[in-house]
């Protein structure tokens, strides 16, 4: 039976390719040995690979169709980015740190991110034209920059749940030998915020003139601007504080888990719960 490569096709390999990364990850928690994280850092990349070729296919796949835009677009092309990002934005956490645990939660947000897609109501493959809105370059300027920030939001969230752990395990006799020290999860969660918070700021900042080309106004308190820009302020706060106040630890922990919840609720709650002028991505 001859399989037709399509983007769909692509993402979807790279899917389970994902699966496989996280299940080596979770094993090389069992076993210690270094060939095993070596294998899942292997799998994880190689998916990468798989679905760089997928954006790639699908860009081609919209030029062909006639419309020739950057796939990023709707709920399924900005799902399938999401997840590109996080895996992208993990693997050079691998590379900096070395610390192969949080992969465990990179791979499976990234394995649900593409699942995601292709099961949330109004979230399609179907390639249609673009809304007049949508017809300028400050659209992939905008969702790019915003979505290198949520991946490395969603590192930070991760890492703040295995500091969670560790800060308990440690309170009640002892850390988890399988876990990175608190102090070297603090750092990593602070240096994972450094990353995203620029890169909203700056989707924060394009998206302003974004609005402004394409409904004559910077800012209009639309319900994806203010919860925008809610999330912004958690972040700016967590800088602040760590910062100018050298906060460390459980409190910095606990306001990243509450910034990537504000994250979660500006992509998908305002989506699908809240009408505005950004109503492409919405299921409608």
């Amino acid at each position: 039976m001859k399989i037709e490569l399509t983007s769909p096709t692509l993402f979807s390999i790279s899917m389970y390719v994902y699966l496989c990364a996280f299940l080596f990850y979770l094993f090389s928690l069992v076993n210690r040995k270094r060939y095993v994280g070596l294998t899942a850092t292997s799998v994880v990349s190689t998916g990468l690979f798989i679905h760089t070729l997928g954006l790639i296919f699908r860009w081609a796949e919209t030029y062909r169709a006639g419309y020739g835009y950057v796939p990023l677009s709707n709920m399924y092309e900005s799902l399938t980015f999401f997840s590109w990002t996080i895996i992208l934005i993990y693997l050079l956490l691998e590379f900096r740190f070395k610390q192969r645990i949080i992969g465990t939660f990179a791979t499976a947000f990234a394995f649900m991110a593409i699942g995601a897609s292709s099961i949330l109501p109004g979230s399609t493959a179907e390639i249609k034209p673009l809304l007049p809105a949508l017809q300028s370059n400050w659209l992939a300027i905008h969702v790019i920059t915003c979505f290198f920030g949520y991946a490395a939001f969603a590192a930070s969230f991760g890492i703040s749940i295995l500091f969670l752990v560790q800060h308990r395990r440690e309170g009640l006799g002892g850390p988890m030998s399988w876990l990175p020290s608190t102090n070297m999860l603090d750092e990593i969660n602070y240096r994972s915020i450094v990353i995203g918070f620029p890169m909203l700021t700056v989707g924060i900042i394009t998206g302003a003139a974004w609005a402004h080309y394409a409904w004559g106004s910077y800012w209009s308190w639309d319900p994806k601007e203010t919860w925008s820009l809610i999330t912004w302020f958690i972040y700016a706060a967590f800088l602040h504080a760590r910062i100018s106040r050298d906060w460390r630890g459980r409190k910095m922990a606990f306001l990243s888990l509450i910034g990537f919840l504000a994250v979660l609720f500006t992509y998908f709650g305002v989506s699908y719960l809240l009408a505005g002028l950004h109503t492409y991505a919405s299921p409608s």
